[in-house]
C-alpha cells in the first residue's frame, strides 16, 4: 500500500478516535488504551501517533484554533469539524515530514466526507489557512530576529530618539551599582 494512501487511512482512523473521545467524554489516549473504538477503525502506528500527539498538545492546538476561528468558540463548533481541525493543526505544527499544504488538503477532504455542516470543508480550510499564515508570519519574524542578531553592532551609531527617552527613564548603571 502506498505511504500516501496509508496516511490518509490513518488520518481517518485518528479522526474516529478523536470523535469517539469527544462523544464519550473520555481523553483520547484512554480511548486507545481501553480500545473503545470499533474494529473497523484499524489503528496503525501513524494513527496512534496522531491521536497521542493531539492529546498531548491539546492546549496549544486549541489555542491556535481559537485564535484563528473568527466568531466561533471552539466548544460551539460541530464535533467533527473540531476534531478535523485538531488533527490538522497537530500535523501542521508537530509532524515534520508532512507539508502544511498536505495537512490542510487532507483535513479539507475529511471535512467534506464527515463534516458536521454542508460548508464544513470551507470553514476548516479558512481556519487552517489563517493558522498557516500565522505560522509563516512567525517563521518570518524568527528569520528577521536571526538576521538582526547576525548584523554587526555599530557602537558609534546614534541611538534612536525613543531609545534615548527610555534610557533617560532608567537609572544609570553607575547609580544602580551604588557608585
Amino acid at each position: 500500500m502506498a505511504k500516501r494512501h496509508e496516511r490518509t487511512l490513518a488520518r481517518r482512523s485518528a479522526l474516529q478516535a478523536l470523535y469517539q473521545s469527544e462523544i464519550l467524554g473520555v481523553p483520547a489516549d484512554k480511548v486507545l488504551e481501553e480500545n473503545l473504538l470499533p474494529e473497523e477503525a484499524g489503528m496503525n502506528d501513524y494513527a496512534r501517533s496522531l491521536v497521542m500527539g493531539v492529546a498531548s498538545h491539546a492546549a496549544h492546538i486549541d489555542a491556535a484554533i481559537s485564535g484563528c476561528s473568527q466568531n466561533w468558540a471552539i466548544d460551539r463548533m460541530p464535533v467533527v469539524d473540531r476534531c478535523v481541525l485538531r488533527l490538522a493543526v497537530y500535523e501542521m505544527n508537530y509532524v515534520d515530514n508532512v507539508p502544511v499544504s498536505v495537512a490542510i488538503n487532507e483535513a479539507v477532504e475529511l471535512a467534506k466526507e464527515f463534516g458536521g455542516e454542508d460548508d464544513s470543508h470551507r470553514f476548516v480550510n479558512g481556519v487552517l489557512g489563517r493558522i498557516a499564515r500565522d505560522m509563516e508570519g512567525g517563521a518570518d519574524e524568527a528569520a528577521a530576529e536571526d538576521a538582526a542578531a547576525d548584523e554587526p553592532v555599530d557602537d558609534d551609531a546614534e541611538p534612536a530618539e525613543d531609545s534615548v527617552e527610555a534610557a533617560a527613564d532608567e537609572p544609570a548603571a553607575d547609580e544602580a551599582k551604588g557608585e
